[in-house]
């Protein structure tokens, strides 16, 4: 089997950790959080956005760390990153350390999480790339379905804080090994992206050229589909960070669902993810990723819309299948049409200076669903906001044409002919 393969299923692997562990289990901790110090869901919030803050500014220097000393080194230094933040958090009791400690686990998932694993799987992939990021996706969808029966049985049966301590260890034991399937490029292992069959090198012992064009970081800068998909990135992450900090709190003390409740609504939700991601790659791959993506922020407007105004179980039912589809088919889309449009050469220094813009996103969406609610003691025009803001994002991608080649591809293209 095509080793890029190998590289999806160990991608697939870490994002589940991410994913049961911290990323969508951290609903779950607000709430417990909470309840035990009497925090505010705007201080709450500041945690998820510390975490989003670090990736946005951090994200140029590990773009350029990936292209440099490639993913593995990354990946297994973040890991244990990781596993030291989760032993530090367990150990909390005041709001600074509390901050310290999640710096520190936001760290470590950076440098394990999307931006490494995708820059890889863009690498080994060009015909099923979309298809490749969404069965990676599963993973961390994976660890959203499992949530009810894992991290939020365990803070129940536990405790929030041997939880979090037992996290740390599971991210040492499992994950620091599964890093070491990764590798930076087919081409170091003889292969071409989708397993191609090699073709001969040129007279002059040459590699045969690429199948995409290729921007430089500069180029890609100076080219406004760049700035149009990282706002309608950021725009989704406005909607997706609001869903993972806030829904649990909402269903939890809104519409009276008990924790293990509103953790199984969480659930459902990553289901349709799964669901979603799954047409998304095979769309991906024979359609416009741009297109796509529009109409997903559609849905995704339309699914906060009925999450915020829902007055029983059906209108939450409907959230959960249009939010969760939505948010499946057009995640895996937002690397691949970067890499479709830019080329794999610079993806990594690409992707970190754009993630300093959705990140934007990121931070604001579940800070001011936490601010309102801190405000009026209901999530309602939050909900709302982030229903405009999904709205907005579908002008973005809309906006976003693929760029015309770069001048220094126009020249070579000139030289060869």
């Amino acid at each position: 089997m095509f080793y890029g393969w190998w590289i999806v299923g160990a991608g697939a692997l870490m994002q589940l950790l991410q994913g049961t562990l911290l990323g969508q289990a951290y609903g779950s901790y607000v709430v417990v959080l909470h309840r035990e110090f009497g925090w505010s869901r705007t201080l709450l919030s500041g945690a998820s956005a510390v975490r989003e803050m670090e990736s946005g500014i951090f994200g140029p220097v590990q773009g350029w760390l990936l292209d440099r000393v490639g993913p593995r080194l990354v990946a297994r230094v973040g890991m244990i990153t990781l596993a030291v933040g989760f032993m530090l958090f367990s150990q909390v009791h005041t709001p600074v350390t509390f901050y310290a400690a999640f710096l520190i686990m936001s760290l470590g998932a950076s440098m394990m999480g999307y931006l490494t694993l995708t820059h890889t799987v863009v690498q080994w992939f060009e015909r099923r790339r979309s298809t490749a990021l969404s069965l990676m996706s599963l993973g961390g969808a994976f660890g959203g379905v499992i949530l009810p029966v894992t991290t939020v049985l365990a803070i129940e049966t536990f405790g929030w804080r041997t939880t979090a301590f037992a996290s740390g260890v599971i991210v040492l034991l499992v994950g620091v090994p599964i890093t070491q399937m990764l590798r930076a490029d087919p081409a170091a292992m003889g292969l071409r992206p989708d397993g191609a069959p090699a073709e001969p090198l040129g007279a002059d012992g040459s590699a045969p050229a690429g199948g995409s064009i290729d921007f430089t970081l500069r180029e890609a800068l100076h080219a406004p589909s760049f700035w149009w998909v990282s706002l309608g990135h950021g725009s989704a992450l406005f909607i997706v960070g609001a869903v993972n900090v806030h829904m649990v709190s909402h269903l939890n003390e809104t519409l009276g669902y008990s924790l293990g409740r509103a953790a199984g609504v969480y659930s459902a939700v990553t289901m349709m993810f799964m669901i979603g991601t799954l047409i998304g790659g095979w769309v991906g791959d024979r359609a416009s990723k741009r297109w796509l993506a529009f109409g997903c922020m559609g849905m995704h407007a339309v699914g906060m819309l009925l999450l915020s105004h829902a007055a029983g179980s059906l209108m939450v039912a409907a959230f959960v299948v249009i939010h969760g589809s939505a948010w499946g088919m057009r995640g895996p889309q937002m690397a691949a049409l970067r890499a479709d449009y830019f080329g794999r050469a610079a993806f990594g220094k690409i992707m970190g200076i754009s993630n300093m813009v959705v990140i934007v996103g990121a931070i604001a969406g579940p800070l001011l669903a936490g601010f309102i609610y801190d405000r009026t003691g209901s999530y309602q025009v939050g909900f709302d906001l982030l229903a405009l803001f999904a709205a907005l994002g579908s002008i973005f991608f809309a906006l976003a044409t693929r760029p015309k080649p770069p001048a220094s591809a126009v020249r070579v293209t000139i030289e060869a002919s």
